[in-house]
């Protein structure tokens, strides 16, 4: 079983994603920044854009049919390093149920005006 789905971001057209894909029992959200999407604005602070970007997530984790505590992988990327540690309580807030495997990578994003974005994998739960 596959399925797409979209957040309806002018992103997932111009570069032709998908905001996730559930694949049999897991689901691969794509790298999600802090935009939010009702209006295509960004925040200029770290913080806001991190729980816009895990509000993002939790959307389509729902669409999808699974919640924080299926995340089983999460890759973070960041432009500064010395601007994640800012994060962190946001992040534990909705990931700290599920503990997932994690990585960080410092690049640059897209757009200079992101300051983070995070790449979700969750496992369907059992019905």
């Amino acid at each position: 079983m596959r399925k797409r789905l979209s957040s309806g971001s002018e992103f997932e057209t111009n570069i032709g994603y998908s905001r996730a894909v559930v694949d049999d029992n897991y689901v691969f959200i794509s790298g999600t920044t802090g935009y939010d999407y009702s209006n295509m604005t960004i925040s200029n602070n770290i913080v806001e854009q991190t729980e816009q970007c895990m509000r993002n997530i939790e959307t389509v984790l729902q669409q999808a049919g699974c919640s924080w505590p299926d995340v089983v992988r999460v890759r973070y990327i960041i432009p500064n390093r010395d601007e994640f540690p800012l994060c962190w309580p946001v992040l534990k807030s909705y990931l700290g149920e599920a503990a997932p495997a994690a990585t960080m990578w410092v690049a640059g994003l897209h757009d200079e005006a992101m300051k983070i974005e995070v790449e979700v994998t969750a496992r369907l739960p059992a019905s």
